[in-house]
């Protein structure tokens, strides 16, 4: 018997529906005439925090350590078209079957915001994904927390600090970050676009900054999009620096409302985690960066009883470093399963995070977009034909078995490749600017090893 596609609307919830080209499904019918015998469409899910890496971390030199120790590394970043890096980013995405993300944008210059926001837009237009675009505003403690760089200086040899130095960032007003935000809101006409506010941390935010974000997201209703407590050490800092607890401060400061995204949130404890839930706030999960970076492993099982809904991220460190968020569901499910008879963690759960709660993050419809999965590659020595779809696909998918891919009802992806950008092309031009910058590269990557050396040591003494 000729195996029948099938439409997958609620994994987890109920098994999907099986359609022989006859019965009618409330999806579109160019998503539908995609379909073979043996595949399976459901909703995309959503990368729900990342940082678009045209250019992969390990491939500029920024080699997994523990956090602090391992920002120093980005300054390898090449220098590359900002358009260009986030293309070759988001076309990677589209390819696995992810129609929409979270971008984290890292810029430390407010003059150029404007400018690579635009382009950043433009590249997730012509790949045809859904965008968040969460802008950079920080304004304290670089390089070191509780002190900065004057705390890292002993630590230094004199020719080091003098060749260091010059690059301590220099942080535009509060009221100038803020309004550089509004700008790239008020100037974005694309639907499929969402600017958010992007305070990169707490660590690095003065209270001031925090306040104004945090009043500006109450009058013009912006999203806010935010790493929060990812380390042991921002934890140990934040709360030296806030004694009533950095989510507590938060919350007093008006901080905290279902216009709210964190991420990472690894060291939060059970009563923050009850007070994120009862504001609306929504907890993006990145286990794999978590575990490269050694920050640990997230309390996921408290968010899934008592705390904030989840999503899912990659945050541009998936598991084996290829940006499968198939994968990094799969990692989620299995790390948060517990050893009781009954499961902590649902698959009902994960596909929830990573579809309609990934989708809040980036404010943006749920369930809207749709990927075609090769289901009968997942499940070809299958004896029986009525297993959960939902447990095949957290067991078995990855990226490769993702065939087609629609975003707001345009098609993406076909057979594995992208239909609206050259993937491969831009990949090469990409590769052709970052090796241009090589020289300057070469130059910065042992003042970031001796940065990296003094931030270990200083840390260490705590």
């Amino acid at each position: 018997m000729t195996p029948l596609a099938r439409l997958l609307l609620r994994p987890g919830h109920q098994p999907a529906e099986r359609f022989d080209g006859a019965a009618r499904f409330p999806v579109a019918q160019s998503v539908l005439a995609a379909l073979g015998p043996g595949d399976l469409v459901m909703p995309s899910p959503v990368n729900a925090h990342d940082h678009g890496y045209g250019i992969r971390t390990l491939d500029f030199g920024a080699v997994d350590d523990a956090l602090e120790v391992w920002i120093p590394g980005m300054r390898l970043r090449p220098r590359t078209d900002a358009y260009l890096e986030a293309l070759v980013a988001f076309a990677r995405l589209a390819q696995t079957g992810v129609g929409a993300t979270m971008h984290c944008h890292n810029s430390l210059n407010i003059n150029r915001l404007g400018d690579e926001a635009a382009a950043v837009i433009r590249a997730a237009g012509d790949v045809g994904i859904r965008l968040g675009l969460s802008c950079p505003l920080l304004d304290f403690d670089p390089w070191a927390y509780g002190g900065g760089p004057e705390k890292l200086k002993p630590l230094l040899s004199e020719d080091d600090w003098q060749a260091l130095s010059p690059s301590i960032p220099a942080y535009a007003p509060v009221a100038e970050q803020i309004a550089a935000v509004d700008a790239v809101a008020a100037a974005n006409s694309n639907p499929m676009v969402d600017v958010q506010y992007g305070p990169v941390g707490p660590q690095w935010c003065s209270n001031a900054l925090l306040e104004a974000i945090a009043e500006a997201s109450a009058v013009n209703g912006r999203r806010i999009h935010m790493h929060l407590l990812e380390s042991p050490r921002q934890r140990q800092w934040l709360d030296r620096r806030f004694p009533q607890g950095i989510v507590r401060y938060l919350d007093e400061i008006g901080f905290l409302s279902s216009r709210l995204a964190v991420a990472h949130g690894v060291q939060l404890q059970p009563a923050e985690c009850e007070l994120l839930a009862k504001r609306g706030v929504q907890l993006v999960s990145n286990p794999s960066a978590n575990l490269r970076l050694r920050s640990g492993i997230a309390p996921i099982s408290l968010v899934a009883g008592k705390g904030p809904a989840l999503a899912i991220g990659l945050d541009g460190s998936g598991f084996d470093d290829d940006q499968d968020l198939w994968r990094e569901m799969r990692l989620i499910h299995l790390l948060h399963g517990g050893r009781e008879l009954n499961r902590r963690v649902t698959a009902a759960q994960i596909f929830d995070a990573a579809i309609h709660i990934g989708a809040k993050v980036l404010n943006a419809p749920a369930s809207q977009d749709f990927v075609v999965i090769d289901y009968d590659a997942l499940t070809a020595d299958s004896l029986f034909d009525d297993i959960d779809e939902a447990e095949v696909l957290l067991t078995r998918m990855t990226s490769a078995q993702a065939k087609g891919l629609f975003v707001g009802g345009r098609e993406i992806m076909r057979d594995g490749r992208l239909t609206t950008v050259d993937f491969d092309g831009a990949r090469r031009e990409l590769l052709e600017q970052a090796r241009a910058d090589l020289p300057r590269l070469r130059r910065e990557r042992q003042l970031a090893g001796t940065l990296s050396a003094a931030i270990r040591s200083y840390y260490s003494r705590w």
